[in-house]
């Protein structure tokens, strides 16, 4: 947060003093890619789907192993949702002031949490990211917050936890939970703790993220635009790459090219 402040109608300036100190650029301890860090990806992440959701995943793993793209719709250039866009592909930075909490990265869309004590509004626009509403806690009493309370609700999708494609339910009635906090031995440890209440679960699936806060006084930052670089196509139901030549090219063995319907001149 730094200096940071934010002056009222009145022009008293808040004080900053009362917030943990979240300034500073972040990575992923562990490395990136996977919703739980702490387990291998795929069906290692022993995530706890319902049978007719662990179905439609062991579906997206086979038509991964023969190279389609099912289950990752940022393989198409949609934004990330959460809460995959916490995997932190890319360094990510928190801003703080009174009434929001910004989550920035440069490879996805950035994040509000609210918290202003806002109600939930009566009818949420739909977004990959979600509503978020939080709430700053004293927990030890000390008169300085160092906790972060988050609730999300108000998704659409279609969305995964990670790239191997773990999904969420049709219905994105999804309810996701966090709690935010610097470690108290280790003030360059930032720790989310995620709780995820999906219909396409069995049961709250909650995993504990970190991150460590990079040394340099003024760090470099990545600027990753999805569109510019990305190869791969969807026509129709199926997906295709453009070659370095910039043609069309497969994905998979043996996979047929798209209709050519509406290229007369290209049928024989």
């Amino acid at each position: 947060m730094g200096a940071l402040c934010v002056a009222s109608g009145d022009a008293r300036a808040w004080d900053d003093s009362k917030y943990p100190d979240f300034s500073g650029q972040w990575r992923p301890i562990g490395g990136p890619g996977r919703f739980d860090i702490s387990k291998p990806a795929g069906r290692g992440q022993q995530a706890p789907l319902t049978p007719e959701y662990q179905a439609i995943f062991e579906a997206t793993l086979k038509d991964r192993a023969v190279g389609g793209l099912s289950g990752d719709p940022t393989g198409l250039c949609l934004p990330h949702g959460l809460p995959r866009m916490m995997v932190a592909i890319f360094p990510v930075e928190f801003v703080v002031t009174p009434k929001i909490t910004y989550y920035m990265t440069d490879y996805t869309t950035s994040r509000r949490i609210f918290t202003d004590d806002r109600d939930w509004p009566k009818d949420l626009l739909p977004s990959f990211n979600g509503y978020s509403i939080g709430h700053w806690v004293d927990t030890d009493g000390d008169g300085r917050y160092d906790l972060l309370e988050v609730e999300t609700r108000g998704f659409t999708g279609p969305r995964a936890y990670d790239s191997s494609g773990i999904p969420f339910h049709d219905d994105n009635q999804s309810i996701i939970k966090e709690r935010i906090y610097l470690d108290k031995n280790n003030r360059n440890l930032l720790l989310f703790d995620i709780t995820v209440i999906d219909h396409a679960l069995t049961r709250p699936w909650q995993v504990l993220k970190s991150y460590r806060r990079e040394a340099g006084a003024q760090p470099s930052w990545f600027e990753e635009v999805c569109g510019e670089s990305n190869n791969h196509i969807q026509i129709g139901k199926e997906n295709y790459m453009i070659s370095g030549d910039g043609m069309l090219m497969p994905t998979k063995k043996g996979q047929k090219p798209p209709d050519l319907k509406y290229f007369p001149g290209a049928r024989k």
